[in-house]
């Protein structure tokens, strides 16, 4: 059986530095290799495991990786997330597209054995079913992350389907962690809550206090993730993206589990720009796509999300 060596290309990011860890204790270390365009990497990842400065979009340096590693599969984490993709969409769609193309490109050149890469609810549109959105449903996003995520997912169907390449993919709901800093994306908002509660007692939303959201705390997100990489390939029937699930809240169901902690919080409303991306989402994710063909199943509600994000971050906070 041949050695997994794993190359993750975005690994300073918010998904990224927690699969990096996760991947380097299944692995071990010497075989995940990290990069990322940025020269210094994330303070959670120094002294992990190897690092790479790595831009996405340069094909060359990518394939020099690859074969001076001896890589066998790619995580493709670097992307514009949707609030920072609608400031400079083309961007953005050029970020987002080349670097995927290039990866798959390579993979099936290389013969790979795997490659993932994540999609997103930003797929959904307007015209979407907003309650228990299907596998397979209406999908006409509205921004440009959006987009890219849909057509990337068909591009991933394709190269399975035309050269046999084993490429997996999540649609991934908001994702909530306090071991990294928010992307850019939209359900930021759910991250940054945590953090003011703490610090200061208060928070302004850029979401309207009725907003529902599909939301994932990123222990779930990333055993999720490696999950659907450690299944059998006979398990994954869908090679475009899987829908994935956990919990749906809105801004104000979010305080009040915060007061449950910090009884005297205080959160009042702003909605700006992201407020437009966020309404064309769904409210509620249907998975059972995943959960039957994969086993998967989540862990975090909103209630033990809470308490674990307080209590992680009330500890780093005392550490600063």
């Amino acid at each position: 059986m041949k050695k997994e060596k794993v190359l993750i290309m975005g690994a300073c990011g918010q998904i990224g530095v927690e699969l990096t860890l996760a991947l380097r204790k299944l692995y071990g270390a010497d075989n995940v290799i990290a990069s990322d365009i940025r020269e210094a990497q994330h303070p959670l990842l120094e002294g992990t495991g190897p690092y790479y400065t790595l831009n996405a979009m340069d094909a060359a340096a990518t394939l020099a990786l690859i074969k001076k590693e001896n890589i066998t599969q790619v995580y493709l984490l670097a992307a514009l997330l949707s609030a920072t993709g609608e400031k400079d969409p083309k961007r953005a769609w050029d970020i987002n597209m080349q670097s995927l193309l290039q990866v798959l490109d390579i993979a099936v050149q290389e013969k790979l054995t795997k490659v993932y890469w994540p999609s997103s609810i930003a797929v959904f549109g307007t015209t979407t079913p907003k309650q228990d959105t299907p596998q397979k449903t209406i999908i006409e996003p509205r921004t440009v992350y959006g987009i890219s995520k849909y057509a990337g997912e068909l591009w991933c169907q394709y190269y399975n389907q035309r050269w046999g390449l084993d490429v997996r993919s999540l649609r991934y709901p908001g994702l909530i962690s306090w071991k990294s800093e928010p992307g850019g994306g939209t359900t930021d908002y759910a991250v940054e809550i945590y953090h003011e509660a703490l610090k200061h007692g208060k928070y302004t939303s850029f979401l309207s206090e009725g907003t529902y959201l599909p939301m994932m705390y990123m222990d779930d997100a990333i055993r999720a993730t490696i999950e659907l990489m450690e299944a059998p390939e006979e398990k994954i029937k869908s090679r475009m993206a899987y829908n994935l699930s956990a919990m749906s809240f809105s801004p104000k169901e979010i305080a009040e589990a915060i007061r449950k902690h910090i009884p005297g919080f205080q959160i009042d409303y702003a909605p700006d720009f992201r407020q437009q991306i966020a309404d064309g989402w769904p409210q509620s994710i249907d998975d059972s796509a995943a959960r039957a063909d994969w086993g998967w199943k989540h862990e975090f509600d909103l209630e033990k999300m809470t308490a674990d994000m307080l209590l992680h971050l009330k500890e780093q906070l005392q550490t600063v």
